[in-house]
């Protein structure tokens, strides 16, 4: 038996989540006294797969038909599923990525698994299963989540698992399931990326805006501050609902959820919308004038002024820090 572990990939390379998934599942293999395969799906180069072996995979299942460049949600939850049961693994782990939530249920129904999405922490074990601690109603609250089934499916959360490095010697195998037209009834014709940017769900760091910046031209300096910082840019939904900013840039409950390492809110006040989007970041600094603002309250760190102010001389001393 194996841990069984999908592994996503942005073009051929894969994503710093697959790395954190792979360190999860290393963790819990080594509890298990297990090993670690991993199924990668899509046109990826050996020497990216090879890169696997540093987290701790033993053996990659390498499916990459022209048909699977794109993402294709039936297809892939059946090509997971069919290696699960080829390589008897009864604990399947993938991202709680944007990709990775309309997988792992389907995946779960699939195998008849029990299914914890959204898990930020190793699962302990009891004599009625496997107890997993997960985010819950849109990362305002947290839950222990007991799945007692033979078979599991975890949605690990992004930046919420450290990678580990364990060096593993690592086979590669080809792997081709077989697939009915049914799974092709919806497919992504095209993708197109903002390749000039950092992706929002995947960024460590991420400098988010609100209606205090009083309008779209002055959101120059956040850019100056994310591109100093090596961050993401995102916005409040106000922001984005007056045109000011990209809806892709929208985080909150009704955006995209992001749990970076660091999250800045400037001039943000801080409604339960947009703080269900942030919650799960492990460091919020809050900058907004207003003292009463709500976002202070879940602030880690915060300033109370006048963000044209604070901002560019906070750009200014991290530029010189890094010249130092």
């Amino acid at each position: 038996m194996a841990i069984l572990v999908y592994i996503e990939n942005i073009e051929g390379t894969f994503k710093k989540s697959a790395f954190e998934v792979v360190s999860y599942a290393k963790a819990i293999a080594d509890q298990l006294s297990d090993t670690v395969t991993a199924i990668s799906i899509g046109q990826v180069a050996e020497a990216e797969l090879t890169k696997l072996g540093q987290y701790g995979v033993s053996k990659v299942l390498d499916c990459n038909q022209e048909q699977l460049k794109q993402f294709v949600n039936k297809a892939y939850a059946s090509i997971i599923a069919a290696a699960a049961i080829q390589e008897h693994a009864n604990v399947v782990i993938l991202s709680n990525s944007f990709s990775g939530k309309g997988l792992a249920p389907r995946l779960a129904a699939k195998l008849q698994a029990g299914l914890a999405d959204g898990a930020i922490s190793l699962p302990s074990f009891t004599a009625n299963g496997m107890e997993i601690k997960k985010s819950a109603f849109s990362n305002k609250a947290f839950a222990t989540e007991l799945i007692s089934s033979d078979k599991k499916v975890i949605a690990l959360n992004p930046n919420s698992f450290e990678l580990v490095k364990s060096d593993t010697q690592t086979t590669i195998s080809s792997f081709s399931p077989n697939l009915s037209e049914q799974d092709f009834n919806v497919i992504v014709k095209d993708i197109v990326r903002a390749t000039d940017k950092i992706s929002l769900p995947e960024a460590e760091i991420v400098v988010s805006a609100g209606r205090g910046l009083k309008g779209p031209e002055n959101w120059a300096m956040i850019e100056e501050l994310a591109e100093v910082l090596g961050a993401a840019t995102a916005c409040s939904k106000p922001v984005s609902d007056a045109g000011w900013r990209p809806h892709s840039e929208h985080v909150g409950q009704t955006g995209i959820v992001v749990s970076p390492n660091l999250y800045i809110a400037i001039g943000i006040s801080g409604a339960i919308q947009h703080l269900a989007g942030v919650s799960s970041s492990k460091t919020i600094v809050v900058i907004n004038k207003d003292s009463e603002a709500p976002f202070f309250k879940v602030a880690d760190y915060g300033i109370v002024g006048d963000a044209f102010e604070i901002v560019p001389k906070l750009t200014q001393a991290i530029k010189a820090l890094k010249q130092q």
